[in-house]
């Protein structure tokens, strides 16, 4: 048998295997965002806005649209996991995205329709804490590996 066609996994850059995992996380928290029992007060899952009482693990104020966004966020994390450049580039304007979230949530009134998405506080806090993550993920790991 040609070596070529061993079972062995690709390897993958540092830079590759943290956009794996902050691909998978947000894939799984997209999905668990439909689960009844990991999500409170499912039954008022609503598509979009504020009015949405559904939560995330009873915390984090969710929507169909936050879910979606938070698996479609997850698959481009995994295809762009495949170089080091655009693992690199997913983790630092990923980043940059949850850090104007951030700011977005510190300034929309809550009860607002321009809350649409929705987030409450505790969003805001996690996209704060996901963006220095992510933002740090790709400058630590990315250092002289951005080609290929």
């Amino acid at each position: 048998m040609n070596a070529k066609h061993n079972a062995d996994p690709i390897p993958r850059s540092p830079l590759g295997a943290a956009a794996v995992g902050v691909g998978v996380v947000f894939l799984l928290v997209g999905l668990l965002g439909f689960v009844p029992g990991i999500t409170t007060n499912l039954g008022d899952l609503e598509f979009a806005g504020h009015e949405s009482n559904a939560k995330l693990f009873g915390v984090f104020q969710v929507s169909v649209l936050h879910n979606l966004v938070h698996v479609m966020f997850g698959l481009v994390g995994l295809l762009m996991a495949r170089t080091a450049f655009l693992a690199r580039t997913y983790l630092l304007v990923g980043g940059l995205v949850y850090l104007a979230l951030w700011v977005y949530g510190l300034v929309v009134d809550k009860d607002h329709s321009a809350n649409f998405v929705p987030v409450n506080t505790a969003d805001d806090w996690l996209h704060f804490a996901l963006g220095i993550g992510m933002v740090g993920l790709g400058l630590i790991l990315g250092r002289g590996r951005t080609r290929g």
